[in-house]
């Protein structure tokens, strides 16, 4: 136990220096991981003393944000799905974290990000109406998601500056993604061309080069000069109908036919 008091502390600076120190953070994490084992703390059964259950959901909590400042989704989904026992099994025994529904409006918007949309209503119905309804952490996912339904997508993208934690930024962006490629794949169905600027402005880019770095991506031709994009149309598949064969076959059945009769 001294030995994790002492990593739980080096965690505790690398987190909270300014700014954070997540290279340290991702050092520690995994020896109080197995500290936790040890103490019989990370999947806590029987009775276990609060306090120490208390500080080993706040190594989780903290291992879970360091994962999104990390840009390590898998890694965000293993510490939740850790926390969750805290979360359900010692919500009456614990005080409440302070982080819980931070977290929880974070594992909302992984699920928006990844088209996850009947795990998101089902993850919602296990909070309290009145979180939902009030609770800064949690409307910001619904709100996402009821955007996402009505393709209110510039709201989708004013809602990054009005993000309620910095880590949610990391997930509108992912977000942001999705969008564009879906906007991406109607302009070229729609459009043979459009200007630079009007390509820019649909896509929700705030400089050419982003537009022109998403438009190589997606096989786009640039022409600078006429300040336009070319989008490459796929050539309508040619049908070939085997008429005469199909007269042939119809004649026959209709020969058939005078012969019942």
């Amino acid at each position: 136990m001294a030995s994790l008091k002492a990593y739980y502390d080096e965690l505790n600076r690398g987190f909270y220096s300014k700014p954070s120190d997540l290279a340290k953070c991702v050092a520690v994490l995994p020896k109080l991981k197995i500290g936790l084992i040890e103490a019989g703390l990370l999947i806590p059964q029987g009775n276990v003393n609060l306090g120490d259950l208390a500080v080993a959901r706040d190594i989780l909590e903290i291992g879970a944000l360091v994962s999104i400042r990390s840009r390590d989704v898998p890694s965000f989904d293993r510490y939740f799905s850790q926390l969750q026992t805290f979360y359900t099994d010692y919500n009456e025994s614990m005080p409440t974290s302070k982080r819980e529904y931070a977290i929880r409006g974070l594992n909302l918007i992984r699920l928006l990000t990844q088209n996850r949309i009947a795990d998101f209503h089902t993850t919602l119905e296990t909070i309290d109406a009145e979180v939902i309804a009030e609770n800064p952490f949690i409307k910001h996912p619904v709100n996402l998601e009821r955007w996402l339904m009505e393709g209110s997508y510039s709201k989708v993208w004013n809602a990054r500056e009005e993000a309620p934690a910095e880590e949610y930024k990391f997930f509108v962006d992912s977000l942001m993604g999705t969008i564009r490629n879906e906007i991406a794949s109607c302009e070229e169905a729609a459009y043979d061309s459009l200007p630079i600027k009007d390509a820019a402005t649909l896509l929700f880019f705030t400089s050419q080069s982003e537009l022109l770095t998403f438009a190589q991506k997606r096989g786009w031709q640039v022409d600078i000069t006429g300040g336009a994009i070319l989008f490459k149309r796929k050539a309508e598949e040619s049908i070939e109908i085997p008429r005469q064969r199909l007269i042939t076959a119809s004649l026959s059945y209709a020969r058939e036919l005078e012969q019942i009769v």
